[in-house]
């Protein structure tokens, strides 16, 4: 509405006579408009699936190359974001990167409607959805700003957990939506899929669009700026929002240039993604100004021990947890879609009746793993969550590699998605306890650089999981994808161990 002016929540007087009814206002807008943000980064799980369903002629590999391309596309985005409240005004970027992510939902539901539509068009979609992802970094900024510390933890639970349920809310409205013409002639025609079901899989693009207007609108109306964010003219704040996307966008592009014009392997794969984060921290660094500051004062960080193992092991919680949110509705449909000789298995269940009950109980439990970890220490629940998510990788990877070689593999079902779900709780449990452990790790002026560091960086688990599953799957080995992510886990916990958990670790936490 207006940029705030004396803006202080710690101040009980002010707090009580106003300000309270407006950080509650603008957590109230930032919530939804969070959750559609995951939404659309993550309507890929949902739409590959449906796509090959319909017909599309696109390989397993393709479909989930763009899986990968839209995390990718957030994760790198993610590093911009996080200086744009402070240099665009907290209003100003959330209402106008809600409203961007009206493109790659319109584009995505426009595409879909004809199967011939290409296969660069959908990866294009896939890299614009990315902003969703990179909502993520300037939303808890914005609302960091609007609490005091005694409710801080609270909106930005409330901030980060409801919009992470994004992703299941999603995986459950999105095949919802694609049973009826929803939106008549606009939506255009239905795909007739092999067993004669109608399914209008645009609109699990078009559903969003007016959500998002709605939302975008309350968010240019009833959020707000505050005092000390260079949010005038507004046209030159809406310039830098859309400046440092360009950023962000730049450097996807040549990573998604690479991934589609050669067959890379796994380490090449992630020669790209530490490519895509130098062009893009290597583009920010040539800005002029505070964004330049921002820059020096992050790089910190970086000579600091305990800011790489903080990554690997938020890498391996929420990178998990984003990770197999976006890659398991196709997991399933290849994995128990089909007998060992390529037929299709008419028994085999649909993966989007269950897929997003991942996500729904990873976010329901990250509460949890902060309430432990304020109890128990946040090292100490991280250990036994990276306990679990061994177990739970080592058990998924048995039963996929019984249900590939099986004549019934919908039997190995249940235990799989057991499996799965207890390593989606351990996803959740970590997030919580490592997201803890950072304020005790590192002094207060290092702490938020690391904290936002750690995110985007974990975020690239949504580009990591589906492009080892992809390789995988195309190989027919898709236990070994699980074997790999349980190797990585160990290593997770003999370093939780060492640096924070053990009797006498550098430090205690």
């Amino acid at each position: 509405m207006a940029k705030l002016t004396n803006w202080n929540p710690e101040d009980s007087k002010a707090w009580e006579g106003g300000g309270s009814r407006t950080a509650w206002r603008n957590l109230a807008i930032s919530v939804p408009s969070l959750l559609c943000a995951f939404s659309v980064w993550m309507f890929w799980s949902v739409l590959t699936v449906r796509m090959r369903e319909a017909g599309f002629p696109f390989t397993s590999g393709q479909l989930f190359t763009l899986i990968s391309i839209a995390g990718l596309s957030g994760a790198t985005l993610r590093i911009p974001s996080s200086f744009l409240v402070s240099l665009a005004g907290g209003r100003n970027t959330i209402a106008l990167t809600t409203a961007l992510l009206i493109i790659p939902a319109l584009g995505a539901g426009i595409a879909l409607q004809d199967k011939s539509t290409s296969f660069s068009t959908f990866a294009v979609m896939a890299a614009l959805s990315g902003i969703g992802g990179g909502n993520f970094a300037s939303s808890m900024s914005n609302i960091n700003g609007f609490f005091p510390k005694r409710l801080a933890g609270l909106a930005l639970g409330l901030n980060a957990g409801v919009g992470n349920l994004g992703v299941s809310i999603m995986q459950y409205l999105v095949p919802a939506v694609m049973g009826a013409s929803m939106f008549g002639a606009l939506a255009g025609a239905p795909h007739i899929a092999a067993t004669g079901k109608q399914l209008w899989v645009q609109n699990g693009g078009f559903v969003w669009v007016p959500i998002l207007a709605v939302l975008a609108v309350l968010a240019w109306f009833f959020m707000d700026n505050r005092e000390g964010q260079d949010s005038e003219p507004i046209g030159l704040a809406l310039l830098k929002i859309l400046g440092l996307h360009a950023i962000g966008f730049a450097s996807t592009a040549v990573g998604v240039l690479l991934l589609l014009q050669f067959k890379l392997g796994l380490l090449a794969q992630m020669g790209v993604l530490v490519l895509t984060i130098l062009i893009c921290l290597g583009l920010m660094k040539l800005l002029p100004g505070k964004i330049k500051v921002g820059l020096d004062a992050q790089f910190q960080i970086f000579p600091r021990k305990h800011t790489w193992v903080m990554t690997v092991l938020y890498l391996m919680t929420f990178g998990s947890f984003i990770g197999f949110s976006s890659a398991l509705p196709l997991l399933i449909k290849e994995v128990f879609g089909k007998y060992p000789m390529g037929a299709i298995n008419p028994n085999s269940p649909n993966p989007l009746a269950y897929a997003f009950l991942g996500p729904l109980v990873g976010s329901l439990v990250r509460p949890v793993g902060g309430m432990l970890s304020d109890r128990f220490k946040g090292s100490r629940v991280t250990h036994w969550s990276t306990i679990l998510l061994i177990i739970g990788a080592l058990g998924v990877a048995h039963y996929v590699n019984l249900a590939q070689g099986s004549a019934t593999p919908e039997i190995f079902f249940p235990p799989f998605l057991g499996l799965f779900l207890l390593l989606f709780v351990a996803t959740g449990l970590g997030n919580g306890s490592t997201f803890q452990m950072v304020p005790f790790i590192f002094e207060p002026r290092l702490a938020g650089p690391v904290l936002g560091w750690t995110s985007a960086a974990a975020a690239y688990g949504s580009f990591i999981i589906p492009a080892v599953f992809k390789i995988h799957v195309q190989a027919g080995t898709v236990h070994y994808a699980l074997y790999g992510f349980a190797a990585f886990y160990t290593i997770c916990l003999a370093l939780n161990w060492w640096y924070y958990a053990r009797r006498k670790a550098e430090v205690k936490c």
